[in-house]
């Protein structure tokens, strides 16, 4: 079942509208359909899909908040400040595990739990188009992208790598890991 509204990852993600400004919707739907793509993968328990939910918002926000296509460690500052704002900072090392190893290739192994790998996979799903499935259904595939349109993420993904690599071409995917 296709998770339409969640109140946290709308709330969050607002916060950022003005930030993002025309990739919001873009942005808010790579989301969406990255959390579902997770809770296709595995059964969670409601304390799991909150951190998926927080790693989803924050993941790729430091495209905007740090202005760069290097974008996981400014992605991480703004998860953490947002989790020891809300009281939980317990849960600082595990969501940042999970933003930064969520473009790594290969499976993310030594991890105390799998939500780092489910959280890799959700992404790879949403990354590929849904060419690489991990394991989600064709038809959840579908109905997750109909209900959650592209709206020009990957578009605007391919501007701001094109513009890093024109500046950095001796480190052209900085965000890509082993």
């Amino acid at each position: 079942m296709i998770r339409a509204r969640i109140t946290l990852l709308d709330d969050i993600l607002d916060g950022y509208r003005a930030v993002i400004g025309g990739g919001f919707a873009g942005y808010r739907n790579h989301v969406y359909r990255m959390v579902n793509f997770c809770l296709a993968l595995d059964e969670m328990s409601d304390e799991e899909i909150e951190k998926v939910v927080i790693a989803g918002c924050f993941h790729d926000i430091g495209i905007w908040t740090g202005d760069s296509f290097d974008y996981l460690p400014p992605s991480i500052i703004a998860a953490r400040e947002y989790l020891e704002g809300k009281g939980l900072g317990e849960w600082v090392a595990e969501i940042g595990q999970m933003i930064d190893q969520h473009h790594r290739l290969h499976v993310v192994g030594g991890v105390a739990n799998d939500l780092v790998e489910t959280f890799r996979k959700g992404d790879l799903v949403d990354f590929s188009l849904g060419i690489v499935k991990c394991g989600v259904s064709r038809e959840t595939i579908r109905a997750v992208k109909a209900e959650f349109p592209n709206a020009g993420f990957h578009r605007n993904l391919i501007k701001v790598a094109g513009r890093w690599i024109c500046r950095h071409p001796l480190n052209p995917v900085p965000v890509l890991k082993w």
